[in-house]
């Protein structure tokens, strides 16, 4: 396969096109090799318009990888600066950890699986990358006093727990899918004061929901 070629058809026909016009948010995904976050089994869709499945070692572990398009929209939402701390929860490859780790100072990511936070790690390791780590454990059980500039979220929710919202730093940013098949939306929420947020509506999509997360009654 031809990386490069492949890698450029999937940034202007699939990326570009969806909205997604942030210079540094595409140079920084020739940067990145996807390739290497992508499972070997998976070695052929690397650069394909569908989520890929996250099998490690010839085991199903139901989780995915996001599309292109939508990591890239996240990305392009959240805007993380080279200050910045950043929380992401559901660290699947590593693949978002390592977009994220370009772009700010530091990068946590906790992962619920220890299979996928064993794999992520790895990724990011061989990437070289070191201002992302990778913690198994869940999302929302974070130390006291963890406080973030920018969260992102890489699977669904049904509603962003207050709990979460909390650890934003004045002025920081949530990403996150949010609602329930077959009604999702991406939302950016700014924490403007101590208990002021305001909510953003991206765009339509659909996604995993991330494990263990409190559900709407």
């Amino acid at each position: 396969m031809d990386f490069e070629r492949a890698r450029f058809n999937m940034i202007e026909q699939q990326i570009r096109p969806w909205q997604v016009l942030d210079q540094d948010v595409l140079d920084l995904l020739f940067v990145v090799k996807r390739e290497e976050f992508v499972p070997p089994a998976y070695s052929r869709m690397d650069f394909t318009d569908m989520e890929i499945p996250l099998n490690i070692d010839g085991k199903t572990t139901g989780e995915v990888m996001l599309s292109p398009k939508v990591e890239a929209r996240l990305l392009q939402a959240l805007a993380p600066r080279k200050h910045e701390s950043v929380l992401e929860i559901g660290a699947g490859s590593g693949y978002m950890a390592a977009l994220l780790a370009h772009r700010a100072r530091r990068v946590v990511s906790r992962e619920i699986r220890a299979d996928l936070a064993g794999f992520a790690a790895a990724n990011l390791k061989r990437a070289g990358i070191g201002n992302a780590a990778v913690e198994h454990g869940h999302g929302l059980q974070l130390a006291d006093g963890d406080q973030f500039d920018a969260i992102v979220l890489s699977g669904s929710v049904s509603f962003v727990p207050e709990t979460l919202l909390q650890r934003l730093n004045p002025g920081g940013r949530l990403v996150a899918i949010v609602g329930e098949l077959p009604v999702m939306t991406a939302q950016l929420i700014t924490r403007n004061a101590e208990r002021q947020f305001s909510t953003q509506i991206l765009f339509d999509t659909v996604a995993r929901p991330l494990v263990d997360f409190p559900q709407t009654e």
